[in-house]
């Protein structure tokens, strides 16, 4: 049996069941909205596993699913070495948002990341600490400014309402997703030129787990049949 996992709720999920139902696997919801159930139509060698799309990189490389859709982010972010432990079968076509370093509009001379360098050495001079950058993805906002060779700030763990962290003064500065940039501009934020960590979409993957190398033949199958590979 193919297990399935997909977005428990919202308009990733409803997306998400609209590009299967495209491809023959009529997905639903069972039960009360909260109960977290549902079910295929067009299949009978497959089974919905309904989470948020936050648990579904853990699923994935625990081998618990064979199948999932979730943010090429929350993947990136969540699993070391993530190409070793899933394989991108199609990218969706929705779900788009952007990893961005933004940085308060204020500081009109900041406008690249050599500039924020700049600044976050002048910063710890001045107050004794590192600057603060707000996030939840901690991996790749660390990776991207290390390759970049920014140096001199901390990352502070934030799992909600990041861009008001400036605001509110437990940050200087943030890595957060955006899609339109509506919330970083109502929070006088800017996006650094060059500030950009990571574009990602809904993404449909396929776990590499080991235990389940005996099913790799029936998913492919399964993925060929319905037309999954994009």
């Amino acid at each position: 049996m193919i297990r399935i996992g997909v977005p428990s709720k919202g308009r990733l999920m409803e997306n998400t069941f609209d590009w299967f139902r495209a491809r023959g696997l009529a997905m639903q919801r069972s039960g009360a909205e909260r109960a977290y159930a549902g079910q295929i139509s067009g299949s009978d060698d497959a089974e919905l596993v309904m989470l948020s799309a936050a648990e579904m990189p853990r699923e994935l490389a625990a081998g618990r699913v064979h199948l999932a859709v979730t943010g090429s982010d929350l993947v990136r972010e969540g699993l070391a070495d993530w190409a070793d432990q899933v394989r991108q079968v199609a990218a969706l076509g929705f779900g788009h948002a952007d990893l961005v370093i933004a940085v308060p509009m204020v500081w009109v001379d900041v406008e690249t990341l050599d500039d924020l360098d700049a600044v976050a050495a002048q910063f710890r001079r001045i107050h004794g600490h590192r600057l603060r950058i707000a996030t939840k993805y901690h991996r790749l906002t660390h990776g991207f400014l290390r390759d970049q060779g920014v140096a001199d700030y901390q990352l502070v763990d934030s799992q909600g309402a990041t861009e008001g962290s400036v605001k509110n003064q437990t940050a200087e500065a943030i890595a957060d997703i955006t899609s339109s940039g509506d919330t970083l501009r109502d929070n006088h934020l800017k996006v650094l030129a060059d500030g950009l960590i990571l574009r990602s979409e809904a993404t449909l993957f396929a776990s590499c787990h080991p235990m389940l190398a005996g099913d790799q033949a029936a998913l492919a199958a399964f993925v060929a049949r319905h037309g999954l590979g994009g």
